[in-house]
């Protein structure tokens, strides 16, 4: 009998299957959401763990081997978005928010992740890292560019190990280091204007214990490859962008 070669399903047939699984009819049908979810979780982990033992990658396109990834990290109101609009603008960076890409896809008509990225979040799990991946890979191969700062991503070491096997290399990773004294004294600060929900002492603290424990170590991970610039948010504004210029100047100049 002739071996039959086994053929996974394309990751974004899966998660779109899956996301349609989880629709509000779906569930009101086939069991409670905090039991499906679970059953999501476990069937796309397994699904994902076999596409990479079959095929090593998620399906995705691959990006030019010249693209230049810059991953922004810093502590909660470090200024990141700030400096951030500033390298836009000098160095024609296209800027990604992974919270935002994530919250884009849940509005947009027609998504395969929606329903899913919905229910998850209504039950406080965290979105696999699987989706949040295709999105920022989706957003980079649809701008065209080749120089991208990406910031609320990665939040862990597994995330950045993922992005890397499956996306490209991260270059260099921006840490806006900030004692935590300072930080708190800002966003207290902004969230007498902001309307912010998690701009209150409680959520900050715990805003600045998942820094530690999730976000901290993927900079210690990219710091034993050499790849970790650390910028002092103590400065003004304008002093934390020059700091910020002379790392990216070593890379390449401004864009005229």
């Amino acid at each position: 009998m002739a071996n039959r070669r086994q053929t996974l399903p394309n990751p974004a047939t899966l998660l779109g299957s899956l996301a349609r699984d989880c629709s509000p009819s779906a569930l009101r049908t086939t069991g409670s959401v905090p039991v499906r979810l679970l059953l999501v979780n476990v069937f796309l982990t397994h699904a994902l763990d076999l596409g990479k033992q079959k095929r090593g990658t998620l399906g995705l396109e691959p990006l030019p081997e010249d693209t230049f990834v810059v991953f922004v990290l810093g502590g909660p109101g470090a200024g990141k978005g700030t400096q951030c609009a500033n390298l836009v603008r000098d160095y024609g960076f296209v800027h990604l928010s992974a919270g935002d890409l994530l919250r884009e896809e849940r509005q947009r008509p027609g998504s395969p992740y929606g329903e899913l990225i919905n229910n998850i979040i209504k039950e406080g799990q965290i979105v696999p890292m699987e989706i949040t991946i295709s999105l920022l890979h989706q957003a980079m191969k649809k701008s065209g560019a080749k120089r991208f700062l990406i910031d609320g991503f990665p939040r862990a070491v597994d995330q950045s190990d993922k992005f890397e096997e499956e996306v490209c290399q991260g270059k260099l990773v921006l840490y806006f280091e900030c004692p935590e004294e300072e930080l708190l004294k800002r966003l207290l600060k902004r969230g007498e204007t902001s309307g912010r929900v998690d701009d209150n002492i409680e959520s900050i603290k715990k805003r600045f214990q998942v820094f530690k424990s999730t976000s901290y170590p993927v900079i210690e991970s990219f710091a034993r490859r050499g790849k970790v610039a650390s910028i002092s948010c103590l400065n003004t504004v304008d002093g934390v962008y020059q700091d910020t210029r002379k790392v990216i100047d070593q890379h390449f100049p401004p864009q005229k």
